[in-house]
């Protein structure tokens, strides 16, 4: 699915239910995970996303089989399966990050010459961080610019299992080494200095193959995998719906647009940052449990408009709402004290430098913030202006401008508005349900 490139959103009271794209995270790991079976898995609920089709894509040039098809609740469904093997062709990861990191992890145990490339934005993120570790269990790897930035040439097989300290809590250098450590020889462990998302260790749970996981005192998380000895067992994969996603209209609701609830939104407790964020500034957010989908906890989400008083995030916390941290500026700016976020140096390397993006955008909407080269502050007291946002390709700033508009004194006009058919094609479509009004420019 595709979204229009540049649009023009106006103020609006919101209100009503949403229910959002399934998980990106869970919808990545439903396939590269599924792929690990030699049976059709059976996945629903996939976000109809650019990010997870490139996934789908890099599998089936891998030599999966990928069928997938529309369901009427707005997601993908079909099947995966394996076994993989070295690609014929060239891996194009497009925008993914995700999908080039966790397939690194893959194509390190698969004999042969794997070449993992994406668009312009993905060629110039940081590779490192995930080849030296899986060099490390034998992979032989090489990469543009010294080593740093794709595209990834990865000779596969043949690996040994590590003891892997990772000197940042990410979910996707852990990921990758867990996926490697399936096709090594013994136990391969990932220590890091707090909890990361545990999807993957979940989902390999579900399919059959347990991993550990001790969570220390001082909050250090070890993870540990055994090889796998045949493929994974086949269980069918219904994903939750994404947090991420839910989180624009979460602190729309939050800063006064009216009462909005999140309808089956994933709530493991290491995604649930945003809600946490929120309370924390003094929203008001009810969690009301749905049971559980493919090892993940569900709920639904409201939250409704109220005073909003400041907060500090850091630690922990930042893990968890990594990539809810842009649009939680706007429930500072909104708020009576303001908001500061520190430990976030992670936001630099993703789809843009994420914190130098998020500045310029506030500021064209006329916010005042102070940028930090791990975070940011946000004084509180402020309401967003009318102004012309770019989003420099990141589907977050794209939908941070968005809700800015939405909570703002006059219309935002918001350029690169395509970016977030990587996430959330149907962003407009939503806003709409919502009571939003859009104009589409170009």
């Amino acid at each position: 699915m595709t979204a229009p490139d540049r649009v023009r959103i106006h103020p609006a009271e919101l209100s009503g239910q949403v229910a959002v794209p399934g998980d990106k995270s869970l919808s990545h790991r439903a396939l590269l995970i599924g792929a690990f079976a030699d049976e059709p898995v059976r996945v629903a609920g996939l976000a109809p996303s650019g990010d997870v089709a490139s996934s789908a894509a890099a599998l089936r040039t891998m030599g999966a089989t990928v069928e997938l098809s529309p369901a009427d609740d707005g997601g993908l469904t079909g099947t995966v399966h394996g076994p993989l093997g070295e690609p014929d062709d060239v891996v194009d990861c497009g925008n993914s990050g995700t999908s080039l990191r966790l397939l690194a992890g893959i194509a390190a145990g698969i004999e042969g010459i794997t070449v993992l490339t994406g668009d312009r934005s993905l060629r110039r993120r940081p590779v490192d961080r995930v080849a030296v570790p899986l060099q490390r269990m034998g992979a032989r790897i090489d990469a543009r610019d010294g080593g740093h930035r794709p595209p990834l040439v990865i000779r596969g097989g043949d690996l040994t299992g590590t003891d892997h300290r990772s000197p940042v809590a990410s979910a996707q250098i852990k990921s990758a080494i867990v996926l490697a450590g399936l096709r090594a020889s013994g136990p391969t462990s990932v220590t890091s200095p707090l909890p990361s998302r545990d999807h993957t260790e979940r989902l390999l749970a579900h399919l059959g193959h347990p991993v550990q996981r001790e969570v220390f005192r001082d909050g250090t998380e070890v993870v540990t995998v055994t090889p796998l000895e045949r493929g994974l067992t086949p269980a069918d994969v219904v994903v939750a719906r994404d947090p991420s996603s839910a989180a624009f209209w979460l602190v729309a609701a939050a800063c006064g647009a009216g009462t909005i609830t999140a309808t089956g939104v994933c709530a493991n407790p290491l995604r649930l940052g945003v809600v946490t964020a929120l309370r924390r500034l003094g929203a008001a957010v009810e969690v009301i449990e749905r049971g559980s989908s493919a090892g993940e906890p569900v709920a639904d989400l409201t939250v409704t408009p109220g005073q909003l008083a400041g907060a500090t995030l850091q630690g922990q916390l930042v893990v968890d709402a990594i990539d809810e941290l842009p649009v939680l500026a706007l429930a500072g700016a909104c708020s009576a004290e303001g908001l500061e976020v520190h430990d976030a140096g992670e936001l630099r390397v993703k789809e843009s430098d994420r914190i130098a993006v998020l500045a310029t955008a506030l500021r064209a909407v006329g916010l005042e913030v102070e940028e930090r080269p791990d975070g940011y502050r946000v004084p509180g007291g402020q309401r967003p202006g009318p102004g012309t946002v770019e989003a420099h390709g990141d589907h977050r700033i794209a939908m941070t401008a968005a809700i800015a508009a939405v909570l703002g004194t006059g219309p935002v006009e918001i350029g690169g508005f395509g970016a977030v058919a990587t996430s959330y094609p149907t962003f407009l479509d939503d806003l709409a349900r919502l009571g939003g009004r859009a104009e589409v420019l170009a």
